[in-house]
């Protein structure tokens, strides 16, 4: 069974560029692509044909069309690879900064579409899994400073050793069917109601 391949949205103003890097995704077997010649209005174009995958062509882009760009990046969490024919060093860093998954300036050959498609496809993954690792080691912090104000707040309250403060909010989690960082966050700002702000144990 084969594998879909990704759905392409080119943009580009130039058809000669367009119709190169076309050929060269048509080529490696990529049959949903679309090309816009106009890069306004394209949040609009993008919602419409939800791609997989932005390729925009630009010539030598100027500050204001690389901010589109860069807002665009932001905006619709997709990988994006560029080929511009002219630039500088801080516009190739501005756009890695914005999220742009590959930038080729100067590079656009019809055997060079797929694999920097593949790049960049592979970059935004990457660059996704680690902002997904960074959302997750904050929450878990978050939920550990929760759960030692709540044990602060057991272990003043109710005589018990941290050991033992620890394992009631454990049982009550058990017990409720719930997830222990969400009970001792109803116990701290039980806590907090009834006037015990200090909940750390330090």
């Amino acid at each position: 069974m084969s594998t879909r391949l990704p759905s392409v949205l080119v943009v580009d103003e130039n058809a000669v560029r367009a119709a190169i890097i076309e050929a060269g995704l048509r080529e490696a077997g990529h049959e949903n692509v679309t090309i816009v010649a106009d890069v306004r209005g394209i949040a609009g174009e993008i919602a419409i044909l939800e791609p997989d995958v932005i390729v925009i062509g630009l010539e030598n882009p100027n500050r204001d069309m690389l901010e589109n760009v860069f807002q665009l990046s932001r905006a619709v969490k997709r990988p994006i690879a560029m080929f511009v024919d002219r630039s500088d060093r801080d516009s190739m860093e501005a756009a890695i900064n914005a999220g742009v998954s590959a930038y080729v300036v100067d590079g656009l050959k019809r055997e060079r579409v797929k694999p920097i498609l593949d790049m960049a496809i592979s970059r935004f993954n990457a660059y996704s899994r680690l902002e997904r690792e960074l959302e997750d080691a904050r929450g878990a912090l978050q939920s550990r400073k929760i759960i030692d104000r709540a044990k602060g707040f057991l272990m003043r309250s109710r005589g018990l050793s941290e050991d033992a403060a620890y394992a009631l909010l454990r049982k009550t989690a058990m017990n409720q069917n719930r997830k222990i960082g969400e009970v001792a966050e109803s116990l701290v700002l039980a806590a907090e109601m009834l006037g015990d702000r200090d909940g750390s144990n330090d």
